[in-house]
């Protein structure tokens, strides 16, 4: 029974990566609001698809143009949403059931039960607030919160701590939680790029080569009027520098963690852990190379959805290493 509870783990932490996806193909293909009500679709549970249903969806959303197609990418996104929650409920209830256990933990499955339901919230709020741009960025730091929390439990209940922990790289854990910080914060400048649409606001490399002068002031804005932030509200001055900000931050973060990689990898007397490290600086550098790609071939959708995906690959690679660097037996 043990065994198929870490199964189940793994299956939940795959299909939180493809909820994570969803979402990217939902949001870089402007379906976010293919579907302006929540949990169902223009009053049905699924997507109105009889010449009656949308004549129906059309007079109750007057303000709104039925796309099926998008209609359809959303109310796929929630589906797959709505199993994984359902999973983690189940995850959360067997670990419960076996708190006594010391091998099962239970703190970890009602921290993933609690940020489900906070992430439902989030995703209702993203919809019935017409996609207002903080709470986009939340729900997709939500997901990558499950996700990583879910390659959290599944390294306590799979993983080998190394015997007597690794001397030579273990006094370097502090120095990767900051790397896995600088991360966290590219991460969000990622998904405040990506809903406030500043991705084609940049163009050129290395720096944009719009005209409009780069001010911080304007990167933090909260367009927090109620309005439909659709395809974004904020001003182009502001998006080309939320551009220019992450791609600075890109920089930033390659080179914090390209040092602190190398020197736990110089360190290190474990095999495990000097492969984690060079796991690490592989996917960093391909994120690199695809953050370049999206610019130079203008933003992509394949290439786009790559770059969100290799962001979380690149989160738990580090969240890998450093659950190796600190635990031991």
């Amino acid at each position: 029974m043990y065994k198929n509870y870490k199964n189940w783990v793994l299956i939940a932490g795959l299909l939180a990566l493809i909820v994570v996806a969803l979402g990217a193909y939902t949001r870089l293909s402007d379906a976010g609001l293919g579907c302006p009500d929540w949990p169902g679709c223009y009053g049905f549970l699924t997507v109105p698809k009889h010449e009656a249903d949308i004549a129906q969806a059309a007079q109750s959303y007057p303000d709104m143009m039925f796309e099926t197609a998008k209609a359809w990418k959303e109310m796929i996104h929630r589906y797959f949403a709505g199993t994984l929650g359902l999973l983690i409920l189940a995850l959360f209830v067997y670990a419960f059931l076996k708190r006594q256990s010391p091998t099962t933990p239970v703190k970890l499955p009602l921290l993933l039960l609690l940020l489900v339901i906070f992430q439902a919230a989030l995703g209702m709020w993203t919809v019935t607030m017409n996609l207002q741009p903080l709470i986009v960025m939340g729900h997709l730091l939500g997901g990558f919160s499950i996700l990583a929390l879910l390659t959290l439990l599944y390294l306590r209940l799979n993983a080998k701590p190394i015997m007597g922990g690794d001397a030579g790289a273990r006094r370097y854990f502090a120095l990767s939680l900051v790397a896995l910080s600088v991360l966290i914060i590219q991460i969000a400048l990622g998904g405040w790029l990506a809903a406030n649409y500043a991705a084609p606001h940049c163009n050129g490399l290395p720096l944009c080569s719009n005209a409009q002068p780069f001010s911080l002031s304007s990167v933090f804005q909260l367009p927090l009027e109620y309005g439909n932030y659709e395809f974004g509200v904020l001003s182009q001055q502001a998006r080309m520098s939320i551009h220019l900000l992450h791609r600075i931050w890109a920089l930033v973060t390659c080179i914090v963690l390209a040092l602190i990689m190398w020197r736990i990898y110089s360190r290190a007397y474990s095999q495990k852990i000097k492969s984690c490290a060079v796991s690490v600086l592989v996917v960093l550098f391909c994120q690199i190379a695809l953050g370049l790609a999206v610019v130079h071939w203008h933003i992509p959708l394949s290439m786009a959805l790559a770059h969100n995906l290799m962001a979380a690959i690149l989160l738990l690679t580090l969240i890998r290493l450093c659950y190796y660097l600190k635990a031991r037996t």
